[in-house]
């Protein structure tokens, strides 16, 4: 086995543990393409990098739906789960770690963990009074409901009374370590307007919550009171640690903290800030267990400028829009167009100019019509030109020298369009420089030497910016590299780390003469948009 200690070499993370009440929507899919890119930054970063994904599958409302279908919880748990699994591999995502809440080696770790709590004298029994909202499972304050009893977030369903004697922890207890703990990690929480909506929260005090549910079937049992059921939330949660565990490993705590913890990113929808920036470190806390280094929280997506919902009659299906356009296309647009961490909105419209523009025009052509002028001007070959020949000054390589380092703080702050901007500000300036340089009129002229030049230039310039977008689009840039003459597959994550360390491919001036062009074909073709019928 393999095994790895904790340092700046390695990176884990997480997507929620997504509920299974239904298949994956767009929602889900946008915070794991966000992941995706981050870990594979990671990797040409030369981190050994573990991305955990998977399915939270427990609690009432899974209960209620599998019988209104008339199936077993785990049968329905079953086929809601491998909807996850099968849209990630439609939108390329290279996760490690799928972890199912059901999964057999996950209740000894939730066990384990329950009692450092209960032991800790953080767990104890009492009534719970109060409006819960199954679909988010979670009570709710009374100033938090609409008119009617409503859920703020499911505004067509009311919230239902409970009073039952559950199990407690103790969240008030951690009050002041949370907060102490927040001004001393200013970026525990980020953005900035999240961190302050969780201050603003815990400033007005902390109420201990449950942890325990009676009348449900569907859940681990309460080790000291096999009467009542483990709260969802206080489950789902753990799947995080149990992730962590080699499958060979026994699933105890100390061995699934032993490696990978603690995560240096949880990536999150504002919908469930609370539960990952209060009653989560506060948790880990009573367990005496180090925190995460950062949890992220991203905003909603509308369609059109609406709301989406089943129930509103607008919703955008992920499966369906990746078999129209492309893996690489969808992700390119939610993680160029929109800023991770506030709402964005998708227009289909918008959706087709943004990837005809950038994919198809600038990238797609400057590259087709680079090599077929290397092919026409040069027999096919990369110019006999060096890094050297080329002065610091020049248009282009004095872009390409800054690129990496611009484009590696953005990856680092998530400011994923900032990234993709900055990328194809080169990718733009390559067009332009062309353009005013005219190797066509050079190669009349009897102008060689500066030819080449000028090729080499932009030939390099969209090689690094291929290599700097892989995370984003890799099916595109592994097509742009092979063309290049390069045998690296962005796909093959662990050797294109090693084969193509961002030290080396990551700034400007890498193409040398040795490398045998490829057949110049389109690495993104021109969507035309639908017609009206």
């Amino acid at each position: 086995m393999n095994q790895v200690k904790k340092t700046d070499k390695t990176f884990a993370l997480t997507t929620p543990l997504y509920y299974v009440n239904d298949l994956p929507h767009i929602g889900s899919a946008y915070t794991t393409m966000a992941a995706d890119v981050v870990a594979r930054f990671q990797r040409l970063l030369g981190r050994r990098v573990l991305l955990i994904t998977g399915t939270d599958e427990h609690g009432q409302k899974i209960e209620r739906q599998a019988q209104s279908k008339g199936r077993s919880p785990q049968s329905f748990c079953d086929e809601m789960s491998a909807g996850f699994a099968s849209l990630w591999e439609l939108l390329n995502i290279q996760y490690d770690r799928f972890i199912r809440t059901t999964a057999p080696h996950h209740e000894p770790l939730v066990k384990d963990f329950f009692q450092r709590l209960w032991e800790a004298g953080d767990i104890y029994q009492g009534q719970q009074k109060g409006w819960y909202c199954v679909s988010c499972e979670e009570f709710k304050e009374e100033r938090e409901l609409l008119e009617g009893h409503r859920c703020p977030l499911h505004p067509n369903k009311e919230v239902e009374w409970r009073d039952e004697q559950n199990y407690f922890f103790r969240l008030s207890k951690y009050q002041e370590k949370l907060q102490a703990l927040y001004e001393s990690r200013p970026h525990f929480i980020q953005p900035e307007s999240r961190r302050n909506e969780v201050l603003s929260f815990v400033n007005q005090g902390l109420q201990d919550f449950s942890i325990s549910r009676v009348n449900l079937d569907w859940g681990f049992r309460v080790p000291v009171d096999p009467n009542q059921t483990l709260y969802v939330w206080f489950d789902a949660l753990l799947g995080y640690v149990t992730a962590l565990l080699e499958p060979d490993e026994e699933p105890t705590l100390e061995n699934a903290i032993a490696k990978w913890w603690p995560i240096n990113l949880h990536l999150i929808g504002k919908d469930i800030l609370r539960f990952h920036t209060v009653s989560w470190p506060a948790m880990l806390m009573s367990a005496g267990l180090s925190l995460p280094e950062q949890v992220f929280v991203h905003g909603f997506l509308t369609k059109d400028g609406h709301k989406m919902g089943k129930t509103l009659g607008n919703t955008l299906d992920p499966v369906a829009l990746v078999e129209r356009y492309g893996s690489d296309a969808v992700r390119y647009y939610f993680l160029k167009e929109i800023e991770f961490g506030r709402d964005g909105d998708f227009n289909e419209s918008r959706f087709i100019n943004v990837l005809n523009a950038d994919l198809a025009n600038d990238l797609g052509n400057l590259l087709n019509r680079t090599l077929n002028m290397v092919k026409k001007y040069c027999a096919g070959n990369v110019p006999p030109v060096t890094n050297q020949d080329i002065p610091f000054e020049h248009p282009l390589k004095s872009i390409g020298l800054r690129l990496g380092e611009q484009v590696t703080n953005a990856y680092e702050a998530l400011a994923f369009n900032q990234a993709c901007e900055a990328i194809l500000s080169l990718v733009q300036a390559s067009n332009k420089f062309i353009d005013e340089q005219a190797p066509w009129s050079l190669y009349k002229q009897g102008q060689q030497q500066a030819l080449e030049q000028v090729l080499y230039a932009v030939l390099e310039s969209v090689r690094l910016a291929a290599y700097l977008l892989s995370p984003v689009i890799p099916d595109i840039s592994s097509d742009i590299y092979q063309q290049l003459g390069f045998g690296i597959n962005f796909h093959e994550q662990i050797e294109t780390a090693t084969a193509a360390p961002f030290a080396i491919h990551g700034t400007w001036g890498v193409l040398t003469n040795q490398q045998k062009l490829g057949t110049p074909q389109p690495i993104f073709k021109r969507i035309e948009p639908p017609k009206n019928d």
